[in-house]
């Protein structure tokens, strides 16, 4: 159906697979603190580690958990398993609202992946408890969760009070497996709730995403519409537009309310269709850079070379495995669409250009991602995130052409 021959999805996969166990027993081989997880790499070549409290903690365990899934290997389940352990003090994340990036990538991934029912156990305790601390963000009145703290914007004009958020989206995930394994409706309820409030404040008349909303705490209205990591206001950020494809398919999978299916179809077929999205599919780390009728609120003089944008392959290999988690929800045409949008992708990151050779890159698989562009942070770097996306949607075109 998806014209394509076993034998070239097998050696792709095969080979993506055998770097990515090399890469990070590699980048192991260093990595002997357990309360420091790999995010990226700084311009001497060395691996950055955060605390549990980053954002990005659970990317890292997420990562060995995929390689022992495809490999089988119990070293890597061994190793999965350490690391994941090594976050538990992630549960009480309430400083701002990443606790699910932080604990399912993680956590979640173990217990779907471990076969010892006395350890699933423990893990679903674990995330139970982390679902419970993400509900202390939620505010009823509003309906969603709080992302940040109060927080300044670039302008220093504008002093976000509740903001949230499209990255949010994601977090909703770890709330409605609770719901599953508990039977207690209350935390499905506020990943619907959330989702709702964000399907109708973040999406533009044409499903392209802001980054950033902020609610008046007393009257529930929005204040603000704007970014945080993107060029402007008005523009798209790539991976901004990702987590809203991602999300919204992952919302609809869990509710089955076409609300869901309609957002998250929109937001990939804006995504897809934008005349600023290069051929190989990997996006510019914003759709709008430099365009007339988008101006930069941050300093963005001498940074913007107009002739050499780059790239994110984080938001490559998350539109990656959203688009093809979605792809099992629509008509064949859209399947089709959708699936080798998909596949051109995975390609393209399997290419020289973005797959690191062994041995470099600090032990990353993928290169050339964008953390944020206006904080010069992470720039044409390696992030855990990009590969743990990675690794997640080969395992899912593995399982859709098999």
């Amino acid at each position: 159906m998806f014209l394509i021959t076993a034998t070239v999805n097998a050696q792709m996969l095969k080979k993506d697979f055998e770097l990515a166990d090399k890469q990070y027993k590699l980048m192991l081989e260093t990595q002997h603190d357990l309360t420091s997880f790999p995010r990226s790499m700084d311009k001497d070549g060395k691996v950055k580690g955060v605390g549990v409290f980053d954002w990005t903690g659970g990317f890292f365990p997420g990562v060995m958990w995929y390689i022992y899934e495809y490999t089988k290997d119990p070293t890597w389940q061994a190793l999965a398993t350490k690391w994941t352990t090594a976050l538990e003090k992630g549960k009480d994340l309430n400083q701002h609202h990443d606790i699910g990036f932080v604990m399912y990538c993680a956590y979640g991934n173990a217990a779907r992946l471990e076969k010892d029912p006395k350890k699933v156990e423990v893990y679903n305790q674990i995330l139970i408890h982390s679902a419970k601390t993400a509900l202390t963000r939620f505010d009823p009145k509003l309906g969603v969760i709080k992302s940040w703290n109060t927080k300044a914007s670039w302008d220093g004009k504008t002093i976000w009070k509740y903001p949230v958020i499209i990255d949010n989206m994601m977090n909703l995930e770890m709330l409605c497996y609770v719901s599953k394994i508990t039977g207690n409706p209350v935390y499905k309820n506020v990943a619907i709730s959330h989702a709702l409030k964000t399907m109708q404040n973040h999406f533009r008349s044409d499903f392209s995403t802001y980054h950033v909303v902020d609610y008046d705490l007393e009257t529930g209205k929005v204040l603000h519409q704007q970014t945080n990591q993107g060029y402007s206001d008005n523009s798209t950020w790539s991976r901004g537009q990702g987590w809203a494809i991602y999300a919204f398919t992952m919302m609809y999978r869990e509710t089955r309310d076409e609300r869901f299916l309609k957002a998250a179809k929109k937001a990939a077929d804006f995504y897809l269709n934008h005349p600023n999205l290069p051929k190989d599919k990997i996006p510019y780390w914003d759709f709008n850079v430099g365009q007339k009728g988008y101006q930069a609120d941050w300093k963005a003089d001498g940074r913007i070379n107009l002739s050499h944008i780059p790239r994110d392959a984080s938001a490559g290999a998350l539109v990656a495995s959203g688009l093809l988690e979605l792809s099992t929800y629509v008509d064949e045409k859209q399947k089709l669409f959708y699936f080798k949008n998909a596949e051109t992708m995975l390609q393209s990151l399997s290419s020289d250009k973005y797959l690191a050779k062994t041995g470099t890159n600090g032990g990353f698989i993928l290169k050339h991602s964008v953390g944020s562009f206006p904080h010069n942070f992470e720039v044409d770097a390696p992030l855990v995130y990009a590969d743990y996306y990675f690794l997640e949607a080969l395992l899912r075109y593995q399982k859709a052409v098999n």
